[in-house]
């Protein structure tokens, strides 16, 4: 069972940086994809960014790709995700997930979640 907890959000001016973490556990292959989703008040969960540990390069939404960067940490069980120029409708609780390799961009394959962490820019 993959359990997942996020941290570092907070409130920051437009044009700002966060640097989000997510602490994974439970995963039991040594490929698998990481990924960060968002949902912003009265929208869907959409997705933001992906990466496989296994080699695969880094996939980013339109929206947020050049600005935000994803990546594992130190340690094989926390990722992070970069968020630099921030704007207004960054603005969201953010999520992050785990699940088996290939084909981390497959969104509806993500399954697993933190609680989220809050993101807001002003």
């Amino acid at each position: 069972h993959v359990q997942l907890v996020e941290s570092g959000g907070g409130s920051v001016q437009a044009g700002g940086s966060l640097r989000l973490s997510c602490s994974v556990s439970g995963l039991t292959a040594s490929a698998n994809c990481l990924a960060w989703f968002r949902q912003a008040p009265g929208k869907e969960r959409e997705a933001v960014a992906a990466f496989g540990t296994g080699g695969s390069a880094p996939i980013y939404t339109d929206s947020v790709r050049g600005r935000f960067t994803a990546f594992q940490g130190s340690s094989k069980n926390i990722f992070h995700l970069q968020m630099r120029d921030l704007k207004t409708e960054d603005t969201a609780t953010y999520y992050c997930s785990a699940r088996l390799q290939p084909s981390c961009g497959a969104w509806l394959r993500y399954k697993d979640w933190g609680q989220g962490t809050q993101v807001t820019v002003s």
